[in-house]
């Protein structure tokens, strides 16, 4: 008799299929978010819930339950570490958007814009200290390193991210480390962690931990993708922010690369002062010089490395569920 619930026979091919797949284990994330939450600081409550139920697609927990449960792990501590991981992603956001000056995130007003940025700040740090105390609790050394190592690698990669800003010089090697450590980094730890916690040998945790990172790159690229093909109802941002703050993504750098003279000029120009004056002739040059393809494949070439990292695996619901985020990386409008 199979061990596996009917429910989990099906096949696994849509982000809801692996929204029902691992529906137990992401209520009780969810149940510990909010315990975790709680602080007798109101504005805390008020505006960590604001926050960490925005609307978010709760992505890199996901990753953590899913690489547990791929591994066979068959405990409650992947529930902490994907709280822990939630939390962490969460302050990043509200530093983020503080940095960035945002004023809408996920179709709704940013908690910066609403209640400010020295709070949005604070709060950002008490998540941060809230997420390392979750993770002493789990009296794991491996664990502990990883997660500490990894929000520093979040923390250098915003630096470099702000480095590059306003800079048309920004090469495609430079754009790529950064996006690797600002946001592949969360996701490769997601992924390491469920091995970890797994017991799993070294060469099953270095597998899990690539197929995060490679996942997380691309998950990026279209990001930036989307920030030039998408409308504001389906990203939940405005088009064009990444090109208003002097961001230069892919995109961008690709177009000014391969423009007319005149278009490299404006795109330059743009990315030097920032603003959006300018944004249907660099829409132009984008599409012209098929820049979103181009950014696009590099997107699925990172797909294709993080599937091949899953080739070990043993087949189950929860590898079928690590292969369709792969492809839904690369395939999704939002």
């Amino acid at each position: 008799m199979s061990l596996i619930p009917l429910r989990k026979q099906a096949e696994i091919n849509t982000i809801d299929d692996i929204r029902d797949l691992i529906a137990d284990d992401m209520t009780c994330v969810n149940r510990l978010i909010h315990e975790s939450l709680y602080s007798e600081v109101a504005l805390i409550n008020q505006l960590g819930h604001y926050i960490v139920n925005s609307g978010g697609k709760r992505l890199r927990p996901l990753l953590a339950l899913l690489s547990a449960r791929v591994h066979g792990y068959h405990g409650t501590d992947h529930i902490n570490i994907a709280a822990i991981i939630e939390f962490i992603h969460t302050a990043t956001l509200l530093h983020d958007d503080v940095v960035d000056e945002s004023s809408m995130r996920r179709g709704r007003e940013t908690a910066n814009e609403i209640w400010g940025n020295e709070a949005s700040v604070l709060v950002g740090d008490f998540l941060y200290s809230r997420s390392f105390q979750m993770m002493v609790s789990l009296e794991d050394m491996k664990v502990m390193s990883v997660l500490a190592s990894t929000t520093n690698t979040i923390a250098e990669g915003e630096v470099m991210q702000l480095i590059n800003c306003n800079d048309p010089e920004t090469t495609e090697q430079r754009y790529l480390e950064t996006i690797r450590h600002k946001t592949a980094k969360l996701f490769e730890a997601s992924t390491r962690l469920g091995a970890v916690i797994s017991n799993s040998n070294s060469a099953r945790e270095e597998a899990a931990a690539s197929y995060g990172r490679h996942l997380g790159t691309a998950f990026q690229l279209i990001d930036d993708v989307l920030d030039y093909s998408s409308d504001v109802g389906e990203l939940g941002k405005n088009i064009g922010d990444d090109l208003a703050e002097g961001k230069p993504t892919l995109p961008l750098l690709y177009a000014m690369w391969n423009g007319t003279e005149a278009q490299s000029l404006l795109i330059k120009k743009a990315i030097e002062t920032g603003g959006k004056d300018q944004l249907t002739e660099v829409m132009v040059a984008i599409e012209e010089t098929g820049a979103l393809a181009y950014t696009t494949e590099c997107a699925k070439l990172e797909s294709e490395k993080a599937l091949d990292n899953l080739k070990d695996l043993p087949p189950s619901p929860y590898k079928q569920a690590l292969t369709t985020l792969a492809h839904f990386a690369v395939s999704r409008t939002s």
